[in-house]
């Protein structure tokens, strides 16, 4: 496993890779950026690494698109396999597996090194200098509410009693050059943890650090419990500690290679307009909504700074992929974990985070001896009832026979299996995000809604050795021809590449 440890590595690697688009023209942050990154998630073109940005210093540069996907030959998952430290062709099946197996590691904590040893304290900006109007931040879709500084960054607090440290991605808008309007749902841990410091009636410090360890968004995006650091289960996955480094102005600590650092704190009683922005959901809706404003005491940055950008919208971009699926990996450790015969789980990038896919094993039935109501309902109180399931609406149930992590093969599977009348079980009043364009006012203002199952169960409608097999290449013809056929495909006179064994 190799352990990028800083965004200039991980540009490197995609350089190498031909999966980094440098852009020397001079391009607008007032949308022009935006819609670049956006074409480049349509095509998953090579991600744009923008040079030069009108009305911003020399020196100031942006990374777009960092976790989307990749039109690469046998590369669709390189730029989340690589930041998590796997080869860059790992399969999305792989990428899961690998998250949820060190789920049951040790944490390994942070280790702290000098300011003098950390790379974000190149340059240290405080009082007035500390201008975030200097920062090359984008307005990024046509009737956002302003330009958005954090949408890929870690938004590092601490409890009061200093025993639980979180880094989380919420998103934070330009107010001023010292002021940001933070989105912090007080149902996230971010949220929580602001609770406590309100009752103490003290703002609540806060560093915003920008362009870090690649690997780290990731990590940052699984739905862990309450007073788990996800800065401690990085260190854990990749088995050596994170290095990190005293902050400026408030008692954090914070990624020591960060491009940039905004430190500050968090008030209870000041609030600015936030919004609208286009969300994961991949519409843009509401209102612009008063929200908690981050007043900044300090910014730290590299020398040339990177800004790593996002523009949420339809997938895929990052929000399915960096939170889509360390959410499959959490849902398959925790159904693996309750002895279910749950071989994968996967949050199809291509559904904007609505559908959680559950694979089982063919022969469920015989192992559980249950009917596929009663899995599917095990499988929804484990989901719908805990952290990581808060967010999913819909979850597809599927003997895994298929590849879930193929959209094709997935949307097959559900279409001719689901019972268009008895294959949909409703789970009312469950706990959800209220982002979803589906939901009404009362379920935004509740954060509840109807969730359903869809059973695309089997195995318990036909008898042993009856159920229907599905006729594809890799099921309906002997091993024997399909080696020949993969062999000889050039032959034919195909000048297309032949499927390799381990996509069948």
């Amino acid at each position: 496993m190799k352990h990028l440890r800083s965004l200039r590595e991980f540009i490197a690697v995609l350089e190498s890779l031909g999966d980094l688009q440098p852009i020397g023209a001079e391009v607008d942050w007032h949308l022009e950026m935006g819609a670049v990154i956006r074409r480049s998630y349509d095509l998953r073109a090579p991600a744009p690494l923008f040079t030069s940005i009108k009305g911003v210093a020399t020196g100031y540069r942006v990374l777009g698109a960092p976790g989307g996907l990749s039109n690469l030959p046998g590369l669709t998952f390189c730029r989340i396999a690589t930041a998590l430290g796997l080869p860059p062709s790992a399969s999305g099946r792989e990428i899961v597996e690998a998250l949820a197996r060190y789920r049951s590691i040790d944490l390994v904590p942070p280790r702290i090194v000098t300011r003098e040893a950390a790379p974000c304290k190149e340059n240290v900006l405080t009082g007035s200098e500390a201008d975030l109007l200097r920062l090359p931040v984008p307005l990024l879709h046509q009737g956002d509410g302003g330009r958005y500084l954090q949408t890929w960054g870690m938004n590092v607090v601490r409890t009061p009693d200093g025993t639980w440290t979180n880094a989380s991605i919420n998103r934070m808008m330009l107010v001023d050059s010292r002021r940001l309007a933070c989105l912090l749902p007080p149902v996230q841990h971010i949220g929580m943890i602001k609770a406590q410091w309100e009752r103490r009636r003290e703002p609540m410090p806060v560093a915003v650090a920008l362009g870090v360890e690649p690997g780290l968004p990731y990590v940052g995006g699984m739905p862990v419990a309450a007073g788990v650091s996800e800065l401690d289960l990085l260190g854990g996955y990749f088995g050596e500690p994170l290095e990190t480094v005293p902050c400026e102005t408030v008692p954090l600590e914070v990624p020591a290679t960060a491009e940039i650092v905004i430190e500050g704190h968090i008030s209870h009683t000041e609030t600015a307009l936030e919004g609208p922005m286009c969300e994961y959901p991949g519409y843009l809706t509401g209102d612009a909504v008063p929200r908690p404003v981050l007043n900044v005491t300090a910014v730290t940055h590299r020398n040339d700074p990177i800004l790593p950008v996002v523009t949420a919208g339809p997938p895929v971009e990052e929000n399915h992929t960096a939170w889509g699926i360390p959410h499959a990996a959490e849902c398959l450790h925790l159904l693996q974990a309750a002895e279910l015969p749950v071989t994968l789980c996967w949050m199809v990038p291509e559904s904007a985070g609505h559908w959680l896919a559950v694979g089982v094993k063919p022969d469920w039935h015989q192992r559980l001896g249950t009917s596929a109501r009663e899995l599917c309902d095990t499988i929804a109180d484990l989901v719908f009832g805990n952290k990581p399931g808060m967010a999913i609406p819909k979850i597809l149930v599927i003997e895994d026979d298929v590849d879930l992590t193929d959209v094709g093969q997935l949307v097959y599977a559900f279409a001719s299996r689901a019972h268009p009348g008895t294959g949909a079980f409703p789970y009312p009043d469950r706990l959800a995000s209220y982002l979803p364009v589906f939901m009404d006012s009362q379920e935004r203002t509740t954060c509840s809604t109807t969730k359903v199952v869809h059973n695309c169960l089997l195995a318990d409608r036909y008898p042993p050795g009856a159920r229907p097999v599905v006729a594809d290449f890799r099921h309906g013809w002997p091993l024997d021809i399909q080696n020949r056929v993969l062999e000889n495909w050039h032959a034919y006179g195909y000048r297309s590449p032949t499927v390799n064994r381990r996509q069948l």
